[in-house]
């Protein structure tokens, strides 16, 4: 079987660089010499922040386990994280607005970095602080960065359409390349060098450092609104309205979490899946194999953004269904393939048709990433941007810390059953967006500043 797994990652490879080799004109953006500058100093910046991320994921389980905590104290650690992001996430993600996106991806920086610190006791309180820090980082990560890039791109004056490239490219990066490098990387540090569990998060640190200095050296500040008469709460209220009165912003935070949330459950469920009887699976070689799968996601997009048609909101429901397809395999294998009783050896049949769905699925999250980044641009009001994007993981972070608690409680089908039924269901609100974009436009959202939250309070 292990031939298995070679086939299907060097089948990908080969589709993933004859997308790239066979790009004409249609599938390329023309674009100035400024911009390629400011964009590969993006893509700099992010694939460093992204492998500071990536070098510490396979590694944090297996931290925590060596030193000796029960699978339900690092249930807790692991809530512990989710929970800081969902509660100080929109916090700093206001202040983000207020007191500039460049100062927050510095914060992001120094805060990972003292997360990756904290690795190194083995006292059950300082792990958790480093949780509830990654935590904050990690909302920090996936706002404040894509914040800036927008604010900024629109402040030089280039063109909307070159935006989607940077999105594009910034995923093909840092959510493929650097992935599998840092996976690669890191098993060289702790197993060929044997370094220990806690080498990635040193290696994350120094990655980490160097993207701040870049940052600090490169990159200009900018706002969302920074107006001195607005408090938080004001804030949390302007952003609150305009999800209320624009429903395309509430359509997009929907079709947010519901993805998101199948996909971080989809991390915890992959490993069950395929071993369900203790089979002997090349973990790290799975995750690189998906992770091409997600560059070939990426690829894809590219090209499609890279067009006028069909539209983001468009090819965006026909992803949804497939990803939501291929989260079915587990059911229907489970369903007409008698499951093996002998324990251990290599992956089942089963195992195989269900890699194959998963890795399907991976490449719709490639996909998903630049798609989702291009409709947030064009939806989200600038003042309340990161505010925004951190409502949009309020939900998210709840249904993962339900998930993690109750991991246990239902069986492996009923989860993906669940992940399914949710993103057949944004597909279904994604068809709604299309639908409202399509119509001529009458009223669209108000811009913050212009807007009065005192005597136009929120409406439900």
């Amino acid at each position: 079987m292990e031939v298995f797994y070679y086939v299907v990652f060097g089948v990908l490879g080969i589709v993933v660089a004859a997308l790239e080799l066979s790009k004409n004109n249609k599938d390329r953006i023309n674009t100035s010499s400024a911009f390629t500058s400011f964009k590969n100093n993006y893509l700099v910046v992010y694939s460093l922040m992204m492998a500071g991320d990536w070098l510490q994921g396979p590694y944090v389980y297996y931290l925590y386990s060596t030193y000796g905590f029960s699978k339900g104290e690092i249930g807790q650690l692991f809530i512990a994280g989710f929970g800081s992001s969902m509660l100080f996430g929109t916090i700093v993600g206001s202040l983000a607005d207020k007191q500039g996106r460049k100062r927050a991806c510095v914060t992001y920086c120094i805060t990972y970095i003292l997360s990756c610190i904290t690795k190194h006791s083995p006292q059950y309180k300082v792990l958790m602080v480093g949780r509830v820090l990654g935590g904050i980082a990690t909302s920090l990560l996936f706002s404040s960065f894509e914040s800036w890039l927008v604010a900024e791109h629109n402040k030089r004056g280039f063109e909307q359409q070159w935006l989607s490239l940077t999105f594009s490219k910034a995923v093909f990066f840092g959510n493929g390349l650097v992935a599998i490098i840092a996976g690669l990387f890191g098993n060289l540090l702790v197993h060929s060098f044997a370094l220990g569990p806690v080498a990635p998060f040193d290696a994350a640190a120094c990655f980490l450092a160097i993207g701040m200095a870049v940052i600090l050296s490169s990159w200009s500040e900018n706002y969302g609104d920074p107006s001195d008469n607005k408090d938080l709460i004001t804030q949390f209220r302007g952003a609150a309205v305009a999800i209320a009165s624009d429903e395309k912003i509430a359509l997009l935070g929907a079709i947010q979490s519901l993805f998101e949330g199948s996909m971080y459950t989809f991390v915890f469920l992959w490993t069950p899946a395929l071993s369900p009887n203790d089979e002997e699976i090349p973990h790290g070689f799975i995750f690189a194999t998906f992770m091409l799968a997600s560059m070939l996601g990426s690829s894809l997009a590219s090209r499609l953004l890279a067009r006028s048609s069909p539209k983001v909101e468009s090819y965006m429901q026909i992803v949804f269904l497939v990803s939501a397809a291929s989260l079915l395999l587990p059911i229907i294998m489970a369903s007409f393939v008698a499951p093996s009783k002998v324990k251990g050896g290599g992956i089942s049949f089963s195992g195989c048709f269900q890699l194959l769905g998963f890795c399907i699925f991976e490449a719709c999250v490639g996909l998903f990433w630049p798609s989702i980044m291009k409709m947030r641009s064009q939806y989200i009001p600038e003042e309340a941007r990161s505010t925004i994007m951190n409502f949009f993981r309020i939900p998210l972070n709840i249904f993962v810390c339900v998930v993690l608690y109750n991991v246990n409680a239902f069986p492996i089908t009923v989860m993906f059953g669940m992940c399914s039924i949710f993103l057949f269901v944004a597909s279904l609100l994604q068809r709604r967006l299309m639908l409202i974009v399509d119509k001529p436009k009458a009223n669209d959202w108000t811009p913050l500043n212009e807007r009065n939250t005192e005597e136009d309070p929120l409406n439900i």
